[in-house]
Formats: structure tokens, C-alpha cells, sequence
């Protein structure tokens, strides 16, 4: 059986609750009853469908958008704190689709950081295109991000012209966003490019530059580097004709764009990441033989649009394998979101979009920033050493700073916050454990009570005697031999008189010691 090969049997609820942890930020309820019994095909069709943009967001203060004016607002501090919010909120909202996992896919990939980029328009502007484009074509992306503005900043683009070559870009072009570094042959060149293609991709590069007022880059011809540009024997010692004009820019972009991406190493180093991100850190042998190279193969025949890899990596029965599953600790983002969204959270609608995404989830943003998963701020320009440090990878979430404060998020959540307004200081968000419990089946029975709820939380099942454990020792401690009878007729007594407030806050009470539990178990952290 070959590896991407793809999945036969309809869904089950174990296997939709794995395609929509991996693909989403944590799955409802309702996420994995409407993908439960569907085929891979069907399941691929929901996630991968194209979603409306969201509406733009609004100045904290104002109430308007800041991203129309001609420039910088001095409030920009406050202004990307709001966007990392609304980011969150759209996370933290979404319904049945890979989209917003999709453009922290590429968030991460072409990485840059408010901090040094000191604009939120462009911050904003740089997000709208990997988030329009995330399903889209790699391509286009990487031609379209090469004069982004805020890319242009972040990596001195706007800096380079004829007469001083600024090469941070065209480095980072080919060994990050790219290509990639092949084998090291010597100091500073490798299998797939090498010093002398750097500053030849460099030149290619000059005249660019960034239109603060329209929040748009343009072209300057006479900045521009006409000669031709002699690459090396790793792109088969192709020469870059030279150009003048208004369109050299663009026509020596595409030139460059075409050559890099002629070269296998492309398709493979980008589905490389794709696997790294949505299966495992670890590429073996035979996943670089079975799964890499067929996907790169795909990528090239489908001339590097996205959604087919995604489609044949994510049916594949690899994917699927039981080892895979629970197999990586969850980033940040997929611990604070994904448990917001496992524990159905709502988040009532308030009077307006500046209240709603900033009071709700600006906290949920600061506890991420505070696990080191903090969005429009990326470490560098590699992005989160997750993804491709070795040996450690996923491995590095986990720190004597972080420890602490991935333990201590169930109490957040399970005890609810109050939102960020003295006129709403008394509102908070909470966790209603019994209506929660009553989605479930037989919620009388604690042994099914145990059952489902790890089945929903955990990726990893749980064994016999670890469900004994939560039953009598946080569930119901102090009733040894009788949890099974007293649960019983504790739920049972509340059914007959559910607007008993003692006795609702009785099992309200032992459920939010138990879920507050486990979320801070070691196998909660995996997915």
C-alpha cells in the first residue's frame, strides 16, 4: 500500500475529530458529527471550500478602520494589539474550513514582524494576501509577496537599487520561501543555490520600493539594474536578460520566479513544510521517497496550486496513520483556540465589531503571546523554530516558562474572564460544564461520562486505569467503590429539578474539577 494512497471507509467520529484538530483550531461538537460518515472526499470538499473575506477590522479607540489612511496613526501600537484580537476571534469562530490554519501556514512561511515592519497597514495588507491566497497558488504568492510592502520593509527590498544591491531578500527569497538549502558543496553554496545566485537574484530585484500614502509598492525604472545576470550551474547556468522600462521589474521577477521554480527542489522543500506543519516533524527516508517527492510531482502537474497537495496528503492513508495521531504537541494557538472551541465557549454578539473582537479575545491573544506564539510578530524571519529546528522541533513549545502557563489555562477558561471595559466590568465569559456534559450520551453513566470526554479531548486514548484514576480521584474523590451509584443519582436528582441552583452547582462543580484536570495532563497537549 502506498503511502498516499487514499482512505476508503467513510469517516469515523475518531478519524473527523483528527482531519479537523490537524486542519482547524480545535473541532465542536457539531464539527465532528457533520464530518462523521462523510467520505475523505466530502470531508476535503467542506474544508477546503473558498470562505468570504471577514469584515476588515476597526480601530480600538475610533470604531473606524485605520487601514485606508494615507499614514502611519500614532495609536499603531494599539491598532496591531486589535488585529492580533480579531485574528483570534476569526480563529476562534470559524466554521468547517482550513483557511485560517492554512494562512498561519503561510504567516509562519513567509514570515515577517510588526516590531520591525512599525506599520499596521502593511501588517494587515501582507495578512489579506496570504489569507485571499491560502488555498491558492504558491507561485503567484511568492511573485506576489516579492513586492509586498511590508515584505519590502521587513527585508530591505525597498533598499535595493543598481547602485547598492541590498541582498536580504533575494536570500531569504531562495532559502526560506523557495528553494531551500540543498546540501552544503561549500561556505555559503549549496546543491540548489550558491552565493553568486544570491547577488545575481539580488539585482534582478532592484527598483522596487514602498508608496506610504497608498500603502502600495511600486516600480522606479531608473533604480532598476538593466545588465543581464548570470545565475550558476545549480539553475543550469541560466542568464536573466537584463531590461529598462517601466515593466523590468516585473518581467525579471517572473524570469527568476520561473527558473527557481523549474528547479524539483522547490516543490519538494514547500510540501516538506506542508508535512512538517499538518503530520510530523520527522521526514524519514520513505516519507522523502512516498510522500515528498509524489506531492512535489503533484504540485508541479497542477502548476503549484495548493489545494491539490492538500487534498492528497490530508486523504491519504498516511494521514491517517494511528501512529500520527496525537503524535505532535499543540502549538499555542491550538491549545488556547482549540480548547475555547473543544469546550464550545460562546461568545455572545456585542453592539459592536470593536467591542466584540477586542473585549473577547484580546486576553486569548496575550495568553498565546505568553506560550511564544505571538501573530504579526514572528521571531525572524525563518519564523517559529518549531518547524525547523533540530532535533527538538515541536519539542520547544514546551519550557520551564511555558510549563506553567499551559497548566494554568484551564483555570482561565474553566473560571471564565471579564471583559476589558469599565462599563462591562461585572460580563464574563464562562463555561457552562453541565450543558456541556448533556451533548453527550448517557451522561448519567460516569463510566460513559469518562469515556466521552476524553474520547473529545484527548487525542491519545486514555487506558482503563487512567479513567479510574479521574473518576475517583477528581470526579468524585472521597466515595471509593460507589462513584458509579453516587453519580447517578447526583445527575439524576438535578434532571428532576434542573432549576435547583445546589444542586446544579454540585455537579457543575465536580465537572470543572475533572475538566480542569485533564486539560493539564501531558496527553492533553498532544494532538
Amino acid at each position: 500500500m502506498a503511502l498516499l494512497d487514499k482512505i476508503s471507509a467513510p469517516l469515523t467520529a475518531k478519524a473527523a475529530e483528527h482531519l479537523l484538530r490537524r486542519t482547524m483550531f480545535g473541532a465542536t461538537r457539531a464539527d465532528i458529527a457533520a464530518l462523521t460518515g462523510k467520505t475523505i472526499d466530502q470531508a476535503l470538499d467542506m474544508l477546503l471550500a473558498t470562505q468570504p473575506a471577514p469584515p476588515v477590522p476597526v480601530s480600538p479607540t475610533s470604531g473606524q478602520t485605520w487601514l485606508n489612511n494615507t499614514s502611519r496613526d500614532q495609536n499603531d501600537g494599539l491598532n496591531i494589539r486589535y488585529m492580533k484580537a480579531w485574528w483570534l476571534g476569526l480563529m476562534a469562530t470559524q466554521p468547517i474550513s482550513i483557511t485560517e490554519k492554512m494562512t498561519l501556514f503561510w504567516h509562519n512561511h513567509f514570515a515577517s514582524a510588526w516590531s520591525v515592519v512599525n506599520d499596521s497597514r502593511y501588517m494587515y495588507k501582507q495578512h489579506a494576501l496570504l489569507r485571499s491566497s491560502a488555498l491558492g497558488n504558491f507561485k503567484t504568492m511568492a511573485r506576489e509577496i516579492s513586492f509586498d510592502p511590508a515584505m519590502l520593509v521587513y527585508l530591505n527590498g525597498r533598499n535595493n537599487t543598481a547602485a547598492a544591491p541590498q541582498e536580504n531578500y533575494a536570500r531569504e527569497l531562495q532559502e526560506l520561501f523557495t528553494i531551500g538549502k540543498g546540501a552544503e558543496v561549500s561556505a555559503g553554496n549549496y546543491t540548489t543555490y550558491t552565493e553568486q545566485d544570491v547577488r545575481a537574484a539580488a539585482r534582478v530585484l532592484t527598483g522596487w520600493t514602498v508608496i506610504d500614502s497608498t500603502v502600495t509598492s511600486g516600480f522606479v525604472a531608473n533604480r532598476h539594474d538593466t545588465t543581464d545576470k548570470q545565475f550558476s550551474a545549480a539553475y543550469q547556468n541560466t542568464v536573466i536578460r537584463g531590461r529598462s522600462g517601466a515593466n523590468a521589474g516585473l518581467d525579471e521577477l517572473n524570469d527568476l520566479l520561473d527558473m527557481i521554480f523549474r528547479q524539483n527542489a522547490t516543490s519538494e522543500y514547500i510540501c516538506r513544510k506542508l508535512y512538517r506543519f499538518f503530520v510530523n516533524f520527522e521526514v524519514t527516508p520513505t516519507v522523502e521517497r512516498e510522500v515528498i517527492v509524489p506531492l512535489g510531482k503533484t504540485l508541479r502537474d497542477n502548476n503549484f496550486e495548493i489545494k491539490p497537495v492538500l487534498r492528497q496528503l490530508l486523504g491519504s492513508q498516511h494521514f491517517f496513520d494511528a501512529n500520527l495521531i496525537g503524535c505532535m504537541i499543540k502549538t499555542p494557538l491550538d491549545l488556547v483556540i482549540g480548547l475555547v472551541r473543544q469546550m464550545q465557549i460562546n461568545f455572545p454578539p456585542l453592539a459592536t465589531q470593536r467591542e466584540y473582537y477586542y473585549l473577547y479575545f484580546d486576553q486569548l491573544a496575550n495568553l498565546s503571546t505568553t506560550l511564544q506564539m505571538n501573530v504579526f510578530e514572528l521571531p525572524n524571519v525563518a519564523g517559529w523554530s518549531v518547524y525547523y529546528q533540530e532535533p527538538l522541533f515541536y519539542q520547544i513549545w514546551i519550557n520551564s516558562a511555558t510549563m506553567p502557563a499551559r497548566a494554568d489555562l484551564s483555570n482561565t477558561l474553566i473560571n471564565g474572564w471579564g471583559l476589558r471595559n469599565a462599563a462591562m466590568a461585572t460580563t464574563r465569559v464562562t463555561f457552562d460544564s453541565v450543558a456541556f456534559l448533556e451533548q453527550f450520551p448517557n451522561p448519567e453513566d460516569v463510566l460513559k461520562v469518562m469515556d466521552n470526554l476524553t474520547e473529545h479531548f484527548f487525542a491519545i486514548d486514555l487506558t482503563s486505569s487512567q479513567k479510574d484514576e479521574l473518576i475517583s480521584g477528581q470526579l468524585l474523590p472521597g466515595l471509593p467503590g460507589t462513584e458509579a451509584m453516587e453519580w447517578s443519582t447526583e445527575w439524576s436528582s438535578y434532571k428532576l429539578t434542573p432549576t435547583d441552583t445546589a444542586k446544579k452547582n454540585t455537579i457543575q462543580q465536580r465537572l470543572n474539577r475533572l475538566i480542569q484536570y485533564m486539560i493539564k495532563l501531558a496527553e492533553y497537549q498532544m494532538m
